[in-house]
């Protein structure tokens, strides 16, 4: 069974080696204390470490020869809705140009997909022009990004130059678009153990391997983000608190001058999110197209990922000054904004041809799984 990279495993025991916290087996509270790091160091690790994360390095992560698709690999369904979203957004506000940032813009293959269906409509509709910007910490998607992306005024930017302002994106009324961004972010994990709040941690070495421990809560936050987020936990249920999520909107709200964030993510309100059949939370781990839990193998080599808590998110929102503009399922954005007009009658006999194939991708989208019911888009305006 694979382990993962041993540079990046050797990293972490050597850290984990380093941590003043000590943590306990279940139900060994009263044992001596092993030393440990947080679920969310350890997962920020394997995902962000700049030398091995899954995020990082290696080859591309999505599509067909990677580990998991995103909706802009079903047609361009997702990217014509979200044109007619945009393009309404800049009407109503009377500019003559705005900038679509794409943060985790992967390979660029959405941003493409809306700059087609943009000038499509800007052919006949009018000259408004919308700039892309792409935020990618992945060298080799960035670079793929660059070789998809067909425009002379694109500007390409790692999160850190975005969030310093790099091309001075900021200035112009920009729409920044989060299409599953949020549950990439590194997590705490929490449980409750004889009827207190306690944190899950990761101890162990590269030798024996990394394994699960209780430790007592590393930042006060967590509590408060459960409390404010209605989120009740069982004895012994677990959970994720994102406040990566949160940073990340106080972070726009600050580098944004005006506009409008669009968070497309798969995620649950807390009744859902503190179900009694989410007694393991709701993390996952993804490897050539196939989940697991298991994220103490193949360690910098597959991804990792939590569903978003969006009642905390919302809650955050609003008290971080964002306006929230809509809320919904993504089944309902898709048909607010024009996805069944994309259906076509046809009497072509060829399954791949173009009609047969949008309206495949229509249906996938709207129907397949119920996963467009799980999926959430929540609009912020500043």
């Amino acid at each position: 069974m694979k382990i993962g990279k041993k540079s990046l495993i050797r990293r972490i025991s050597e850290q984990i080696a380093e941590m003043p916290a000590v943590g306990w087996r279940e139900g060994s509270r009263d044992t001596p204390g092993l030393r440990c790091m947080t679920f969310k160091q350890y997962m920020s690790l394997c995902l962000y470490d700049k030398q091995d994360g899954y995020y990082r390095s290696g080859p591309v992560r999505i599509g067909r020869e990677g580990d998991f698709y995103t909706s802009s690999a079903v047609g361009a369904v997702m990217a014509h809705c979200l044109t007619n979203y945009v393009w309404d957004y800049a009407v109503q506000a009377a500019v003559g140009r705005i900038q679509l940032v794409e943060w985790g813009a992967g390979t660029g293959r959405l941003t493409m997909q809306i700059q087609e269906a943009w000038r499509a409509r800007a052919e006949y509709c009018s000259d408004l022009q919308c700039q892309p910007v792409l935020v990618e910490d992945h060298p080799g998607h960035l670079e793929e990004a660059k070789r998809t992306i067909d425009s002379e005024t694109a500007l390409f930017l790692s999160s850190d130059e975005a969030l310093q302002g790099g091309g001075h994106w900021q200035e112009l009324p920009a729409v920044v678009l989060a299409n599953e961004l949020l549950d990439a972010f590194p997590v705490n994990r929490v449980t409750v153990e004889q009827g207190k709040l306690v944190e899950l941690g990761v101890a162990g070495n590269a030798e024996d391997g990394f394994y699960e421990v209780r430790m007592p809560l590393s930042d006060e936050r967590i509590a408060a983000a459960l409390q404010k987020g209605g989120i009740r936990l069982t004895e012994g249920q677990q959970t994720e608190v994102n406040l990566d999520a949160e940073q990340w909107l106080a972070s726009m709200a600050d580098v944004l001058g005006e506009g409008r964030v669009i968070i497309i993510d798969y995620g649950h309100e807390a009744e859902e999110y503190t179900a009694s059949h989410r007694m393991k939370g709701t993390l996952l781990c993804y490897s050539d197209h196939i989940a697991s839990d298991e994220p103490y193998l193949r360690i910098g080599e597959q991804d990792i990922t939590a569903h978003v808590p969006f009642t905390p998110l919302r809650h955050a929102a609003e008290a971080g000054g964002w306006r929230i503009a809509y809320y919904g399922t993504q089944k309902q954005f898709l048909i607010d904004h024009g996805a069944l007009g994309l259906l076509q009658n046809h009497s072509d006999t060829d399954p791949f041809g173009q009609a047969a194939k949008m309206n495949r991708a229509v249906r996938q989208l709207l129907l397949s799984d119920g996963m467009s019911e799980t999926f959430k888009v929540l609009v912020l305006d500043k």
